[in-house]
């Protein structure tokens, strides 16, 4: 989540750029843009775009699986080898597809171990492809975690907002009064 940094860029005025309201701002996603706060700019028909987009890619994604499988029976390989590579193809889509599940909904809490799981998920396209396509037919892929994000960061602004009302220099300072500068009455 993206606080409104522009704060400390605004000009002389204090005032943030024109268009930026005051706060946090919501975290883009692939495909989505911010979109999702609002399901407003063709959101509906990007969903669709992604699932469909998704599906034909993991299919498209197979044929070649396939033609690489018909390879290694042109090449005359052992059985072992072509169903060791079904088996990798196959266990490492699982794993990406669970991942990137997994991904949608929380943040790793682990990073460099999500970096190291990189090969894996790339052997594993397939399964990320359908995840994306599984989780765009009830939302935007990741919305859910992005917009618990984005509320949590909205109330703790508007709250830290609230407490700050007012002129702390109107406010006395001490018990009756006291403390005032001396000289004035």
């Amino acid at each position: 989540m993206s606080e409104n940094s522009e704060a400390t860029d605004a000009p002389a005025g204090g005032t943030a750029p024109q268009g930026t309201p005051p706060g946090p701002q919501p975290e883009p996603l692939r495909f989505f843009g911010t979109t999702w706060v609002g399901h407003d700019g063709g959101y509906g028909l990007r969903r669709v775009g992604v699932a469909a987009g998704s599906l034909v890619a993991a299919a498209v994604s197979c044929l070649v699986l396939r033609f690489a499988y018909q390879g290694l029976e042109i090449a005359e390989v052992d059985g072992l080898v072509g169903m060791l590579v079904v088996l990798m193809f196959a266990v490492c889509s699982a794993i990406a597809f669970r991942r990137t599940w997994d991904g949608f909904s929380r943040r790793p809490a682990d990073p460099s171990r999500e970096d190291s799981l990189r090969g894996l998920k790339s052997i594993g396209f397939i399964g990320s492809l359908l995840a994306y396509f599984v989780r765009s037919l009830t939302e935007a892929p990741g919305e859910k975690l992005r917009r618990t994000e984005y509320e949590t960061a909205l109330a703790q602004y508007t709250k830290r907002r609230s407490a700050r009302t007012g002129n702390p220099a109107a406010r006395k300072s001490g018990k009756n009064g006291k403390g005032k500068r001396p000289g004035r009455g």
